[in-house]
């Protein structure tokens, strides 16, 4: 199984535990696919796949393909249009070497590799990318990572939550997404052109109740798997949304 995680902006008037229609749960359903390569001798740090995670979901929104009239264009609205969800799968050897052959984006990090694929609908994977597993699957980080630069964006993983690397693949990959739809035009290209730098960071507890109560993105997790329905998961704290509050 892989790790399917949806979000919703707190305060959008949505509801995170999917337990009551909403206006998203009329539209088609689909899902964005992430891919993580993990060789058996040479896994990625857990820091680095979670940041890299994160900006492969930033790279295809704004892919030229993925906007206005390219060829993803149209997949990537009515994903956006329905529950927000996405799912998160490992691969190897020639598992990861036919998973590159299809249409995506390979984002690559200090020792990650992450490839993002055009959303699919649920029941409407790839052959390829539907076998694939990620369950059972988590990453460790060989030191600590060091402090986040205080002049990049910061996603903050809630300190009292345990999720599985893949787990929180998708969640900071929302953070990201979350962040993008509430910056300007000018922001998000600045935020493009410098290489989408960012940290993902856990975030320690009186500082994550300062951030909970910031107005700034916060993901609130379905529920499907690993943790509790509504649970928030991550904030994302860009200097851009930092000036505004």
């Amino acid at each position: 199984m892989g790790v399917i995680s949806d979000s919703t902006v707190s305060g959008d008037g949505a509801d995170p535990f999917l337990n009551e229609p909403t206006v998203r749960d009329e539209a088609p359903q689909f899902v964005l696919p992430l891919v993580v390569r993990i060789e058996r001798d040479a896994p990625p740090a857990r820091t680095d796949a979670l940041e890299t995670a994160a900006r492969a979901v930033l790279t295809i929104l704004s892919d030229e393909r993925a906007v206005g009239d390219g060829e993803w264009a149209q997949v990537m609205r009515d994903w956006q249009d329905a529950r927000i969800r996405k799912v998160v799968r490992r691969a190897r050897g020639a598992e990861w070497r036919r998973a590159e052959a299809l249409p995506g984006i390979t984002v690559t990090g200090k020792s990650a590799e992450v490839r993002v694929f055009p959303p699919v609908p649920l029941d409407g994977w790839p052959k390829d990318l539907a076998r694939l597993q990620v369950s059972g699957t988590d990453l460790d980080d060989p030191e600590p990572p060091a402090d986040a630069d205080p002049t990049a964006p910061v996603l903050w993983l809630n300190p009292d939550l345990d999720m599985s690397a893949g787990k929180t693949m998708a969640q900071t990959g929302h953070g990201a997404q979350l962040a993008w739809w509430e910056l300007s035009d000018e922001e998000r290209t600045a935020w493009r052109e410098a290489g989408f730098p960012l940290s993902v960071r856990t975030a320690a507890p009186a500082r994550w109740a300062e951030l909970t109560a910031s107005g700034l993105p916060l993901v609130k997790d379905a529920g499907f798997t690993e943790i509790a329905p509504g649970s928030a998961t991550v904030v994302t704290e860009h200097p851009a949304l930092r000036r505004r509050g």
